[in-house]
This record gives structure tokens, sequence and C-alpha cells, in this order.
């Protein structure tokens, strides 16, 4: 395959990477047997390979979206350390200038 253009400067800017202008000529070999490689796997013949984006096959399990009364609330507002109006956790102050209720 012909000599792939690669600006590796342009691709580390992309990539934000601080590479020092010594490296460049490593990292263009390196990025050029990357694209030799996948032009490689483009001349594979792929006829009758049906796609596939998991190696194991996947199925969602779904079920009706309604809303239920858990009957937890009551045991779950007994933990907290306040409460307001009976039905809110009162949390700690965590921005100045915030009032306290």
């Amino acid at each position: 395959m012909a000599k792939a253009d690669i600006d590796v400067k342009y691709v580390a800017e992309l990539a934000r990477l601080e590479l020092p202008p010594e490296r460049f000529a490593a990292v263009e070999r390196d990025l050029a047997s990357i694209v030799d490689y996948i032009a490689e796997l483009n001349e594979v013949d792929v006829t009758g390979v049906e796609p596939t984006a998991h190696a194991a096959a996947l199925s969602n399990v779904w079920r009706e979206d309604a809303a239920t009364d858990s009957g937890l609330r009551d045991a779950m507002l007994k933990n907290a350390p306040a409460l307001v109006n009976g039905c809110l956790v009162k949390v700690a102050k965590v921005l100045p200038g915030e009032e306290s209720n």
C-alpha cells in the first residue's frame, strides 16, 4: 500500500497530546502501521458474514413502566437526621449565603 500521509502534529492536537517534535517520526511510523493493517483487513472476504456488535447475543428484558407504592417511604425517612415539614430530608448548608430554615 502507498505510504499514508499523516500529519502527526495535527493528530496530536486532536488527541490533546503534548508530543515533542523528536517523537513525530516514530509516531508517524506507528500510525502508518495501523492504517496499513486496517487496509489489510479491508481486503478480507466477509461475504456471508453477518454483522454483529457483540460476540454474545444480547436481549432486553422489558417490563411495564408503572408507578407503585413500595411502602418504604416512612421507614426510609425514619433514618434521616432531620426533616422539613415531615416529608423532606433536611441537609446541611453546602453553599455560602444559603439561609437556614
